[in-house]
């Protein structure tokens, strides 16, 4: 566990940049920092392995204050992954994720062999382990800077807006594979994002602070946004929170019609019961058009309805786990669920379960499609 204790950070100049920020960050959890800029959410972030140090207060690892740790014994006890990744240009990918274990004196090959284990575990081609960084693309150079943060299993993992500087595609694919590792490894992850949407789906716990290094509210994401703490705090959550809610409530009770056909329009499947559009009744082999899917098992009331909005019928399409046709959501259903949404208390516990992948699972299953 990390824990802030009245910490303070005031340049000389008189700037303040973090003023009395009490909290913890549990173990084996995420915990996001987000904020507008000038927050403060990097330099508390930085206090944490003392690139920076605070001027007041203690921030302790473990009940241990960091200021008794020597400051290159404690960053080789903690990952660091940054916006632009931060890769040795004159290295080889494997020595890039091998670094920290040679500083820890591990003999080259054991230290390369973990380096290889974990460009794998990243979702990297092993045949890029020979590559120098310019020869990867910006979100692969991303993934071997998650992976060299890890190369000494390290039990915290500090994340300073890893995924900013790549495209929206690849950001999307960069955060599955976090969440992914996350269920497998269960790291104490403290993660710094301005981007709200990035701070619900990947933190257990939320931290909104306010310019001035200002703790707003600290909350699981379901809370804050069914229950923002202040004006700033809503804000900042955007007009769309209770759009965003929905991701916090699962589809598994949506009543399914088992049949393809809805008034005007029916379900096309290819020969291995997995639909392939939006067809119109009567229409013969007439043009299929656009579609969504989503998966009741595993995906949220948030999905079904981003499936539905896809579709000309208006109706969200069902798949089962292998992608298989199971049913079909009306919009009269979806006008239901979301009548109880509105007065519907979430459970923190139950939301968060759902909201991640487990382990092993397939994190792109129920996507919609078009």
């Amino acid at each position: 566990m990390i824990t802030f204790e009245g910490v303070t950070k005031r340049y000389g100049d008189g700037t303040v940049a973090v003023d009395n920020l009490s909290l913890q960050v549990p173990t084996g959890a995420v915990t996001v920092f987000v904020g507008p800029s000038g927050c403060g959410k990097t330099t508390s972030l930085r206090m944490i392995n003392r690139m920076i140090d605070p001027s007041e207060g203690r921030i302790l690892l473990d009940d241990r204050d960091v200021r008794a740790i020597d400051p290159p014994t404690l960053r080789r006890g903690i990952g660091y992954v940054i916006q632009q990744s931060g890769l040795f240009p004159h290295r080889k990918i494997v020595d890039n994720v091998a670094t920290v274990p040679y500083l820890l004196g591990w003999d080259k090959k054991k230290a390369r062999a973990r380096a290889m284990e974990l460009l794998e575990r990243v979702g990297l081609d092993p045949a890029l382990a020979g590559r120098y960084p310019f020869q990867l693309s910006g979100g692969q150079q991303q993934r071997v800077g998650v992976a060299r943060a890890l190369a000494a299993d390290p039990p915290v993992l500090l994340m300073d807006e890893p995924f900013s500087a790549v495209d929206p595609v690849v950001r999307a694919s960069l955060q599955e594979e976090l969440l992914r590792l996350q269920a497998e490894l269960q790291k104490t992850i403290v993660f710094v994002t301005h981007d709200i949407d990035e701070a619900i789906k990947l933190g257990d716990t939320v931290a909104v602070l306010r310019v001035g290094g200002h703790l707003a509210q600290i909350a699981d994401p379901a809370t804050l946004l069914a229950e923002p703490a202040d004006d700033f705090v809503a804000g900042f959550l955007g007009k769309d929170r209770g759009i965003r809610r929905l991701s916090f409530i699962p589809a598994s009770k949506l009543r399914l019609s088992t049949g393809r056909e809805v008034p005007g329009w029916s379900v096309a499947l290819d020969e291995d019961d997995r639909p392939i559009g939006w067809r119109a009744s009567g229409d013969g082999d007439g043009p299929l058009r656009p579609f969504g899917v989503f998966d009741p098992a595993q995906d949220s009331l948030r999905a079904a309805l981003d499936a539905a909005l896809l579709a000309p019928s208006g109706c969200a399409i069902a798949v089962d786990p292998g992608g298989r046709f199971a049913g079909v959501v009306t919009r009269e259903t979806l006008d239901e669920a979301l009548g109880r949404a509105s007065g519907e208390a979430l459970d923190p516990a139950r939301s968060a379960a759902h909201a991640r992948p487990a382990a092993g699972g397939d994190p792109d299953a129920g996507q919609a499609a078009g």
